[in-house]
């Protein structure tokens, strides 16, 4: 397209790309769905593409918070352009399954509300102690989950924030990002 010469490219796009990547292939386990109860639908994987894209995310957000829009880090730019690639990505995805051309902005916009009611909910789970509730409420609110699968959710968020709050911010803005293996409901109970 002409007009694409023209349209200012951020300079984290193939590190923000990489870094998706790994938040879409942790998304896909199946041991969230087989194991942790998530629902295998359209819905449950859309809540599991959330999950860990508001915990790389909430961790990007961190790094030299307060800072102007303008004079913003590193770190949130490449935030900034790895939820914007998520946007993308789910235009193309509606586009994949059917969904109208008319309709797929809207569409976009809810799942961008639904994004940021959700990494809202896990937020104030773990300042207030309440997460297993913003779990409940949202990854398994079509379905009812045993007692175990989901403290085993929950004990993996809690795990996989606490390992990427040590990891430095210049391995993030390098591409690299893995996220732990889906706890076993053995080690969650054994561990309680």
């Amino acid at each position: 397209m002409v007009f694409g010469v023209f349209r200012s490219r951020s300079p984290y796009q193939e590190t923000a790309r990489t870094l998706y990547g790994s938040v879409v292939a942790k998304a896909r386990d199946v041991a969230f769905y087989n194991t942790l109860g998530v629902p295998d639908t359209l819905d449950g994987r859309y809540d599991m593409l959330v999950i860990h894209a508001a915990l790389l995310l909430r961790r990007l957000s961190t790094v030299d918070p307060g800072q102007a829009p303008l004079r913003r880090a590193p770190a949130a730019r490449l935030a900034q352009a790895v939820f914007d690639l998520m946007m993308r990505d789910m235009d193309s995805c509606l586009r994949e399954i059917g969904v109208s051309d008319m309709k797929v902005g809207k569409e976009v916009k809810k799942m961008a509300r639904a994004y940021f009611g959700r990494a809202y909910a896990y937020e104030a789970g773990w300042r207030d102690g309440t997460l297993e509730e913003a779990v409940r409420a949202t990854l398994y609110r079509a379905v009812s989950p045993t007692p175990a699968q989901v403290a085993a959710m929950v004990a993996y968020m809690t795990r996989e924030a606490e390992a990427l709050a040590q990891q430095p911010e210049a391995s993030f803005l390098a591409g690299t990002l893995a996220f732990g293996p889906v706890p076993a409901l053995l080690d969650v109970q054994e561990g309680a």
